[in-house]
């Protein structure tokens, strides 16, 4: 697992200029704009979807069936990607979280506890978002990829509307409203739910991918 590791640690270092220039904006927003929260966000999902472009690129010009001609199993190759991941998602995003306090201070825009209870809450909805994508993206690969994780969370974003309305016609609650309005202890122990229930996720879609690539022909 090793060798997949650096290979696509190599790999993504040819797009090296491509996250310079995200890390760029991502400075230059939080220097330029009162908010800090969305380009905290946006860095931390930008840089753990490159797990998928090192997947299209093992997929391009029938590659896979090349790479596991080595001494590799597709086990570990799924495990490495989640592993691959997991690491690029909490680097990014720590890295954004400490950027948003330095820029939080120096700007006094909103009290820290904010900023980390809202980078807090970015975490479970990155590994959420990697636990979609990744059996999508080791099931059709590269465009057909891309389209149904589309459809997928078109699908996610429906049905949480439909959630959030559906409260509020039936049991005449602001799901949304609550949520604000719940106290610091209580909206940690929230997080701290939404954490082990993304992670539990996260287990289960790689459970769901070791099937799909066991089953796949190369």
């Amino acid at each position: 697992m090793k060798g997949l590791f650096v290979k696509d640690l190599k790999l993504m270092m040819l797009q090296k200029n491509f996250l310079l220039l995200i890390l760029a904006i991502v400075i230059g927003m939080m220097i330029f704009t009162d908010d800090v929260i969305f380009p905290l966000g946006f860095l931390s999902f930008i840089v753990s979807l490159f797990t998928v472009s090192t997947i299209s690129y093992d997929d391009f010009d029938n590659g896979n069936a090349f790479l596991f001609t080595l001494p590799i199993t597709r086990n570990h190759y799924v495990s490495e990607k989640y592993f691959l991941g997991l690491l690029l998602g909490c680097m990014a995003w720590v890295l954004a979280t400490v950027l948003g306090i330095i820029t939080t201070v120096l700007k006094d825009t909103l009290p820290i506890t904010d900023l980390v209870q809202s980078s807090l809450m970015i975490l479970p909805i990155m590994i959420v978002v990697q636990a979609i994508m990744l059996p999508f993206q080791i099931k059709f690969g590269g465009d057909k990829g891309r389209i149904a994780m589309i459809g997928a969370f078109g699908g996610l974003a429906v049905i949480t509307l439909v959630i959030v309305k559906g409260a509020e016609a039936i049991f005449n609650i602001d799901l949304v409203s609550l949520l604000d309005n719940l106290p610091t202890v209580s909206m940690g122990v929230l997080i701290a739910i939404a954490i082990i229930i993304a992670l539990l996720m996260l287990l289960v879609s790689m459970k769901i991918s070791l099937s799909i690539m066991n089953k796949k022909e190369f």
